[in-house]
């Protein structure tokens, strides 16, 4: 699959439309939050700046139960983010059922690789675990959710740590334990050796190429060999990744996105059940990167997650 400048740059004026019609379709209902918001909170710090999440609670019934949003898109973690899952209603949704979300910012591609980001993040759930009590969440039932690059993020953290806990490294009853116990994401990439097809090459200089090699060679690359170059590309790759006791997941994904196949999500469920990992996809017809009705597919994904968090 071949993406081109001027493909991105459509699908960008597209998402920004949605974004605005999302916007205008909320207005209406911005006197009636459901959530307190509580911004900046610093969980970290990193080359001496401070990691920051924003905390979302009930104004309702609590139900106990905390929810990580990886604030990503782009591999970018802007306070922009924050927003546009402020205005596909995410918080909005996930308040309303009680849920306490923990919205944290793992850090920026034009600083950082995913690698980079997966330790921050980690570092962040690591921080809700240690203060469940004051949030009144149960550390052990624990969700998370992302969406596009915040959905990879979600993914190979869930699954790079689901490989520690098989491993008997850590136990649910430790806080310095970062597992889950169910993820939910919206179109995420998963495989960067098949992308819709296509492999990825991290040498090229084209759009997908910069992307990949920011991401998985953070000194850039240096005569690595194409051994070397496929293990690294490997390791920032969930669907690759998977083991058996990975927590259960669900999909969201349009079938006209423009930006990440669809294919993507149906690599990892693949992988998912081939382990043995409960896992669902949801596709939205016509969706594409996001689509207008998005809040309809997010109470889908707070509904599965209430399921998943209160067995």
């Amino acid at each position: 699959m071949k993406t081109s400048n001027a493909s991105i740059v459509a699908a960008v004026a597209m998402t920004l439309g949605i974004t605005l019609a999302i916007t205008l379709a909320g207005i209406a209902n911005a006197a009636e939050l459901s959530y307190e918001q509580r911004k900046d909170v610093v969980y970290g710090e990193a080359d001496g700046l401070g990691l920051v999440m924003d905390i979302f609670t009930p104004r309702g019934q609590a139900n106990g139960l905390g929810v990580v949003d990886v604030v990503s898109g782009a591999w970018h973690s802007n306070r922009g983010k924050i927003r546009d899952h402020t205005l596909a209603q995410v918080y909005q949704i996930l308040c309303e059922k009680g849920f306490t979300v923990f919205a944290i910012r793992p850090g920026s591609i034009t600083k950082y690789s995913a690698p980079e980001m997966i330790a921050h993040l980690n570092e962040g759930i690591r921080w809700v675990k240690g203060n469940a009590k004051e949030y009144a969440v149960d550390p052990n039932r624990l969700g998370m959710i992302g969406a596009s690059a915040g959905g990879h993020l979600a993914c190979l953290a869930a699954v790079t740590t689901a490989e520690d806990v098989h491993s008997g490294k850590s136990g649910d009853g430790d806080e310095s334990n970062t597992r889950v116990k169910a993820v939910a994401v919206l179109f995420p990439p998963t495989d960067f050796l098949d992308y819709g097809g296509k492999r990825i090459d991290a040498k090229a200089d084209d759009d997908l190429g910069r992307i990949l090699k920011r991401l998985a060679f953070p000194m850039g690359l240096n005569g690595e060999t194409d051994e070397q170059v496929e293990q690294n590309v490997v390791a920032i790759s969930p669907a690759r990744l998977v083991t058996p006791s990975a927590p259960p997941f669900l999909f969201i994904h349009g079938d006209a996105d423009p930006l990440v196949p669809l294919q993507q999500s149906e690599t990892m469920i693949a992988a998912l059940k081939e382990a043995g990992v409960s896992a669902e996809l949801i596709v939205k017809p016509g969706g594409g990167h996001p689509w207008l009705t998005l809040p309809i597919e997010v109470k889908k994904l707070a509904d599965w997650l209430e399921s998943k968090l209160k067995e």
